[in-house]
């Protein structure tokens, strides 16, 4: 390609970041309400029960975001549009979230989450189609950098919410709605990409020597298994602290996490920028799942409350970049430019599947070997990870 070409071809930083913005709507969207505000609601109406209910709902709305990703990416496939999903999407999903205070048992509630969680991909997989149809793989790395902003927003989100005597229970749920209009709706109004074809098959090939497909599932299963190690560490985070340090609170444990997503962005967007110039797209996510085993290991042997945060932040820190940068790059790898929204919809099952297989393997490892056993477990997937990622890389 002429330098001229390279030029024509390249998005404007104006629809990168409105686009990253859009995209952290979803966090936003799915952050404060699954983890603060939707318990709160199931305490209320559940009792006792709630945390067999929780479960409950967690398992079916699993189902149902694996679905819907799946389902309204090709969908939005077949149309050949984006922008009408896009739209209804967060229409559904804002109306449904507002829904909540509706619901007049447990049941209720499960069957709102299940809708919502159906709508919310109704927009969430024609947006990540429409980076796919629209941005160029030299810029790939940068976009990566900025999606690091989505967890940070979405924990952001979480801590307005809460700040005390902002908003009753039902106006809570209304905020959220509000934060999720104003990151997704700019770049619907706004966001002017140019219409070249960069992902088009004209390109020069992304993989010269290793199928596409075959491409496509190596990183498929890298990402899955570095998602399995963050939604077990995160869930199982208050706990860990407290089995260290019995003082530990939620509190803090809330601020740990906030720091080290936060501290995550401008790395994030350092490393995304280095992978664009230097052509070597893979070498980061290697590095960062290793730094994800590593701070698993570290955790597994951490004796006091300093090492098990600093062991934390490391881990922290590379598995946000990773799935940050990783999320950007599968756009390299997908197969057919015509079933980009399906195919991505594929993708999204490692962000699903997860929440299903954690508690099993938290069960079955942490009574027998705890929290030690069960770090060191995760520690061999992050590596596996990154030993699949290595034969990527050798095969660009």
């Amino acid at each position: 390609m002429t330098g001229e070409l390279i030029l024509r071809q390249r998005q404007p930083a104006s629809f990168l970041w409105l686009y990253a913005i859009a995209w952290a709507g979803g966090a936003v969207a799915y952050v404060p309400f699954l983890t603060i505000l939707l318990p709160v609601r199931l305490a209320s109406l559940a009792g006792e029960s709630r945390v067999e209910w929780l479960a409950y709902i967690t398992f079916f709305g699993a189902i149902a975001a694996s679905v819907g990703g799946i389902l309204f990416g090709w969908l939005s496939d077949l149309s050949r549009t984006r922008k009408p999903w896009i739209v209804a999407g967060l229409a559904g999903s804002i109306a449904l979230l507002l829904s909540v205070p509706l619901a007049t048992s447990p049941l209720h509630l499960l069957l709102l989450i299940v809708a919502w969680q159906l709508a919310l991909n109704m927009m969430l997989a024609p947006l990540a189609a429409w980076a796919a149809d629209h941005v160029p793989r030299h810029q790939l790395g940068v976009l990566g950098g900025m999606l690091a902003f989505s967890p940070a927003l979405g924990s952001i989100a979480g801590a307005a919410v809460t700040i005390p005597g902002l908003s009753g229970a039902d106006g809570r749920l209304a905020v959220v709605a509000l934060m999720v209009v104003a990151c997704v709706a700019p770049a619907l109004l706004l966001a002017r990409p140019r219409p070249e074809p960069v992902q088009g098959e004209a390109e020069l090939p992304p993989v010269r020597e290793a199928p596409r497909r075959a491409m496509a599932l190596a990183m498929w299963m890298a990402r899955f298994l570095i998602q399995i190690s963050e939604a077990t560490l995160f869930a199982y985070l208050y706990f860990y602290f407290r089995s260290i340090d019995p003082g530990s609170d939620d509190a803090s444990v809330a601020r740990l996490f906030s720091i080290v997503i936060t501290l995550a962005v401008p790395v994030a967007l350092l490393i995304g920028r280095w992978s664009d110039r230097s052509g070597h797209p893979i070498i980061p996510l290697i590095g960062t799942s290793i730094g994800s085993a590593t701070g698993l290991i570290c955790l597994a042997f951490a004796e006091t409350p300093g090492e098990a945060t600093a062991a934390y932040v490391l881990f922290g820190l590379a598995t946000t970049i990773f799935l940050s940068l990783h999320t950007a790059q599968t756009l390299r790898v997908l197969p057919r430019p015509d079933r980009r929204g399906r195919d991505l919809g594929l993708f999204n099952l490692t962000n699903t599947t997860p929440s299903l297989i954690m508690p099993w393997l938290s069960i079955s490892m942490v009574p027998a070997f705890g929290y030690s056993g069960l770090f060191l477990l995760l520690a061999a997937l992050a590596l596996g990870a990154s030993a699949i990622l290595f034969l990527v890389a050798r095969h660009r």
